[in-house]
């Protein structure tokens, strides 16, 4: 385990009685370098969205854990947020809760001659991740397959409709 994976484990374990105290649920932790600065980053979610005061009674509780248990050598900033409405779908928990959800699809290298896709989430499994294209509406019938090797893809994330 690499000291980002088990910084962010670590974080995890400290953060759950907090998210359940809260009422929220973990969405994802990432401990990141942006530049020269480290950033431990919390994305919280509940069912009917998250608000500022979610997320400022989280911080200050995870801030105070962090302080206590000192288990980050390096200097960091601490966010702690929603994941927002373009959400990056990182985990199969996360593509199992966006099934038959419109998704955005990018690929390090072409498929066909493009590297973005759009279309509904039908299937994913270890490998590959199916994806229904030419659907107007929520449902994965009637519209073009495609699958993809999970391998080959760099960011799935919600599709945003305006």
């Amino acid at each position: 385990m690499t000291k980002r994976e088990s910084y962010e484990a670590k974080t995890e374990e400290l953060l759950k009685p907090i998210t359940d105290k809260n009422h929220v649920e973990i969405y994802d932790v990432e401990y990141v370098k942006e530049g020269s600065d480290w950033y431990l980053r919390c994305f919280i979610d509940k069912e009917e969205g998250v608000t500022i005061d979610d997320c400022e009674a989280v911080s200050r509780a995870l801030s105070d854990e962090l302080d206590r248990t000192d288990f980050i050598a390096d200097a960091y900033i601490l966010e702690v947020s929603s994941p927002g409405l373009g959400r990056q779908l990182k985990k199969d928990k996360h593509l199992q809760k966006s099934l038959l959800s419109k998704v955005d699809v990018k690929c390090y290298k072409p498929v066909n001659g493009v590297k973005d896709f759009t279309g509904i989430l039908k299937a994913f499994d270890e490998n590959t991740l199916t994806l229904t294209l030419n659907q107007e509406k929520e449902t994965a019938e009637g519209g073009e397959d495609i699958v993809f090797d999970r391998k080959d893809i760099a960011a799935v994330k919600l599709a945003l409709d305006f």
